[in-house]
């Protein structure tokens, strides 16, 4: 049985010579057997090395909790984590800063990874940062990758999970191949739809609609 994870604050400020976004998103989670635990994790555009960050705790006021720091690495088309000695942020469940040595020796290390992994599958945030890290591309109509029209259809092909973003006018031949995390930064509700499995789309009449999803027509 898997925890549950509950979202939290998301805090996006400029970097300090405005060459791009610091992002941090907040969250906790409740294990099966009532476990305790709090996060945060982000990413900064245009940042060099181009890894997102990510801090756990548990334990806060008890023998053997702590604050678990890690990077996120992309791995393959996936994502790894590698611990880290810089504490990244702090967050309520949290016990000391842990050192990477220390975390490696911990106990509770492979609950940690489990928590890691149940928050990159649930937090909305945490695709929104999976695809800053992949670089994952889409294609955009021109009007959309202009910004002359909103995105109110998204799909994720099914033969090569390529991502399609169409606005009001229908996709013709000259799509315009951009980031699809470049996207969100332009439009955040496209975060409701980046659970989409592929061979389905998403469709809204209007930017901040509900969306509803169903398989494209092969």
């Amino acid at each position: 049985m898997d925890g549950q994870v509950t979202a939290g604050q998301l805090i996006e400020v400029p970097t300090p010579d405005a060459t791009g976004m610091d992002r941090r998103a907040f969250g906790e989670f409740v294990g099966p057997g009532g476990e305790l635990a709090s996060y945060s994790f982000g990413w900064v555009t245009g940042s060099d090395p181009h890894v997102g960050r990510l801090s756990l705790g548990f334990g806060a006021g008890n023998p053997g909790g702590g604050t678990f720091h890690a990077v996120v690495l992309d791995r393959n088309g996936g994502y790894a984590f590698a611990l880290v000695d810089e504490p990244f942020e702090r967050v309520p469940e949290g016990g000391p800063d842990l050192t990477a040595e220390q975390a490696r020796a911990h106990p509770d290390l492979p609950f940690v990874w489990w928590v890691a992994d149940q928050v990159m599958a649930s937090d909305p945030r945490a695709w929104w940062m999976r695809h800053w890290l992949l670089l994952t591309p889409c294609i955009q109509t021109p009007e959309v990758f202009e910004k002359q029209e909103p995105v109110l259809l998204v799909s994720n092909d099914d033969d090569d999970e390529l991502w399609q973003l169409i606005g009001p006018t229908a996709a013709r031949d000259e799509g315009r191949i951009g980031r699809l995390s470049h996207a969100i930064d332009e439009d955040p509700t496209l975060i409701d739809v980046l659970d989409l499995e592929p061979g389905f789309k998403a469709t809204r009449s209007a930017v901040g609609g509900p969306w509803m999803s169903h398989r494209a027509a092969t």
